[in-house]
């Protein structure tokens, strides 16, 4: 028995170190994407993250950040994850050692886990995935040895520290309630057919079970002290409190719709049968062969990965001194506040979350660390700010005119009232808020704009729906969005300044199409529509035929590129009549002596 019991944790440290130096050398030194950059803001300034608020990923991240000074606090809750993840994995290779017994399908269960695309992915980079797979591994493991407990004492040992286990996991992500929800009512039933469980240890299990709660002590904790520059929600209050880790505000209760829940002992018994199962010699080289090409899967190696820090710093390099910004999503906002309170870059700006300011405890609670900024109400209500104590965009704009305010990236739908007052000129990725009475010049702002950021990551060279692909598409549509805006505003106008705004905007988009071999699709099709323009809009300082193969070049080029436009026929209808235009103009000119 001795000797199993060492077999069986020799092995699993050996697939916890392997993994380990699998995954250690893929984590991204810079802040992810996605929710990572808002917890490891979290951690930073012992605040309270999103709900349900993740107080143990929270307190082990701040534990990392302290352990490893020399690292970047991103980098050491990236490492952390990493960490974890290969802890997860472990727990799997334990389990099918206490079900079966040290053996190459242990080893089989652990590593295959570790090079599942998504498990690594997610083990390289800040999320609460890794934690919640360790306490998965825990519960799995824990259920394996109370199956095969030898005696009563035993039994009650390994349910008390499941129902532990089980509370404590609930502390990092709901979606252990999956196997919970199994594990708790078979172990309870399990001890009820061995007459074992009796009124008193009904109790200490529940006494157990809550205790591995206790984490949530941190919550309101935080919440009262209020120190931290970045905090979700006030649980200083029970209905505070609840609120949050209901996650009324974030969403709901719910689980993710992908998930299905599924017998555990489902689950177990699958994967015994597959250990238990001749794993012949053919079979263990296949697996190290995939194993193997695993190992070169570029996609989890984020070692170099640092377009979204990246992404950041050129945003808030180009802000001027103490300006205000609004913030909206999770790409600008995360990156921008892991930058500014963990890494301290631009201590003179003000970051404002547009969708956090509809709340009441922000501008209670986040107020008091925003000296300077000026919010007149008690939350921002974009569709009622009629109601008591509440203000409109226009009223926190016009109550904050001392400093530049950018909104990052747009502004939040229903209240169009700071049209009324204010103007919205490009500023690359973000929106320059300005009120109407200052003047606007074309050309100043068009010079001014121009270089904003200095990005050369290449069009379209990250995974599709990746944070990266996002942040790199955000920087090339920056490069554009003066001419657009140019293009848009010569719409509008009339009299003699709507020639030269196209003249503008057609010599911008000219610019930028002519610097790049590799660009959005949609760039083709507004410069087409600017040669157009200028055409009709009567500028004599450019050769009709020019403008006219101009247009129906790009315009042709975008259709290339994106069939699928709903626009689609419409455009080719514009470039048949371009052609006969152009087709007219010069048999014009031949007959012209």
């Amino acid at each position: 028995m001795f000797a199993e019991q060492r077999g069986s944790w020799i092995l699993t440290g050996t697939t916890v170190a392997f993994v380990t130096a699998v995954y250690v050398p893929c984590v991204q030194r810079t802040v992810p994407g996605g929710d990572s950059g808002e917890l490891i803001t979290t951690a930073c300034e012992l605040g309270v993250a999103h709900p349900p608020g993740y107080p143990v990923f929270t307190l082990l991240a701040r534990l990392f950040m302290y352990l490893l000074p020399s690292l970047s606090p991103a980098h050491s809750v990236n490492l952390m994850c990493s960490l974890l993840g290969a802890a997860a994995c472990g727990c799997f290779t334990l389990t099918v050692c206490r079900l079966t017994g040290p053996g190459p399908g242990a080893v089989l269960a652990g590593g295959l886990f570790a090079v599942s695309r998504l498990s690594w992915q997610w083990s390289v980079v800040a999320e609460v995935f890794t934690l919640n797979n360790l306490f998965v591994g825990l519960l799995f493991f824990l259920t394996a040895s109370f199956h095969c407990a030898e005696n009563s004492w035993q039994r009650r040992k390994t349910a008390h520290w499941g129902a532990f286990c089980c509370g404590l996991g609930l502390c990092n992500q709901h979606t252990l309630v999956l196997y919970v929800l199994i594990i708790i009512p078979w172990v309870l039933y399990q001890l009820c057919a061995l007459k074992e469980l009796s009124f008193l240890g009904l109790v200490s299990l529940g006494f157990c079970f809550i205790a591995g709660f206790l984490p949530y002590i941190y919550l309101p904790i935080s919440s009262y002290l209020n120190t931290a520059r970045w905090s979700w929600g006030d649980q200083t209050t029970l209905s505070g409190l609840l609120t949050h880790l209901l996650r009324a505000e974030y969403g709901t209760f719910s689980l993710a719709k992908t998930e299905t829940s599924m017998s555990l002992s489902t689950m177990l018994l699958a994967q015994l049968d597959h250990c238990l199962a001749d794993l012949s010699p053919p079979v263990l080289v296949l697996a190290g062969i995939g194993l193997l090409f695993s190992l070169w899967d570029r996609e989890c190696d984020q070692s170099r990965n640092d377009v979204v820090e990246r992404f950041g710093r050129e945003l808030l390099a180009s802000f001027p001194k103490d300006s205000l910004i609004l913030t909206r999503g999770d790409l600008p906002g995360n990156s921008l506040r892991y930058l500014h309170y963990c890494q301290d870059i631009r201590p003179d700006i003000r970051l404002v979350d547009q969708e956090m300011m509809t709340y009441s405890w922000y501008v209670t609670k986040l107020g008091e660390h925003l000296p300077g900024v000026h919010f007149p109400g008690r939350l921002w209500d974009p569709v009622q700010s009629e109601e008591k104590n509440t203000f409109n965009l226009e009223q926190f704009l016009s109550h904050n005119t001392q400093r530049d305010v950018f909104a990052c990236i747009g502004l939040t739908d229903g209240d169009p009232s700071w049209e009324r007052s204010f103007s919205r000129w490009p500023w690359g990725v973000c929106d320059y808020l300005v009120p109407t009475q200052r003047q606007f010049h074309p050309e100043q702002w068009a010079e001014r704009s121009r270089s904003v950021y200095n990005w050369s990551e290449p069009h379209n060279s990250f995974p599709p729906a990746s944070w990266e692909r996002i942040a790199n598409e955000e920087m090339w549509q920056a490069r554009m969005k003066t001419a657009f805006f140019l293009f848009d505003l010569a719409e509008r106008t009339r009299g003699e300044g709507k020639a030269r705004l196209f003249e503008l905007s057609y010599t911008l988009y000219t610019e930028i199409v002519g610097a790049h071999s590799e660009y959005p699709p949609n760039w083709d099709k507004n410069l087409a529509l600017a040669c157009e323009r200028l055409l009709r809009s009567g500028h004599r300082g450019y050769s009709p035929d020019h403008l006219l193969t101009c247009s129906i070049q790009h315009f042709s080029l975008y259709l290339e590129k994106d069939p699928t436009d709903p626009q689609a026929a419409a455009i080719r209808s514009a470039v048949s009549h371009l052609l006969k235009e152009r087709d007219r103009l010069r048999q014009s000119r031949k007959k012209t002596p």
